[in-house]
């Protein structure tokens, strides 16, 4: 897809070749690795004792698998996160700013379902904090 093509040329473009994949919402996230540090650098900023921190943490961190990407700019989904997130045959990259999400293709259109439904509302809100 176009997309995921302009992704992948962007990554090459900035030499990425270490992604960093976790687990989140379902599906996984995937970050170049200074995007990846950058986010890490954030969570060290809020309170330790926090317990939003450290579920976060949690999930975002302890599931986290640094993999390498060739030059053809592909990288291998491990195992454990492609069961995670109930990865089988047909998938979805869906663009996300700093990295990219790996969805199955049904789950994703479930979540697609969803957020459609409350749109206006998150648009608010972000609107509102600036």
């Amino acid at each position: 897809p176009f997309s995921f093509r302009m992704c992948r040329n962007s990554f090459a473009a900035r030499s990425v070749t270490t992604l960093v994949l976790s687990e989140a919402d379902h599906c996984i996230w995937a970050f170049p690795l200074d995007a990846w540090e950058e986010l890490e650098e954030r969570l060290r900023r809020h309170p330790q004792l926090s317990p939003e921190r450290r579920n976060v943490v949690r999930v975002l961190v302890a599931s986290a698998k640094e993999c390498p990407v060739d030059r053809a700019g592909r990288t291998l989904v491990p195992p454990e996160l492609r069961e995670f997130a109930g990865l089988k045959r047909d998938v979805v990259i869906a663009g996300a700013l700093e990295g990219f999400e790996i969805w199955s293709r049904d789950r994703w259109a479930e979540h697609r379902q969803t957020l459609r439904v409350s749109f206006d509302e998150m648009a608010r809100k972000l609107s509102e904090q600036g």
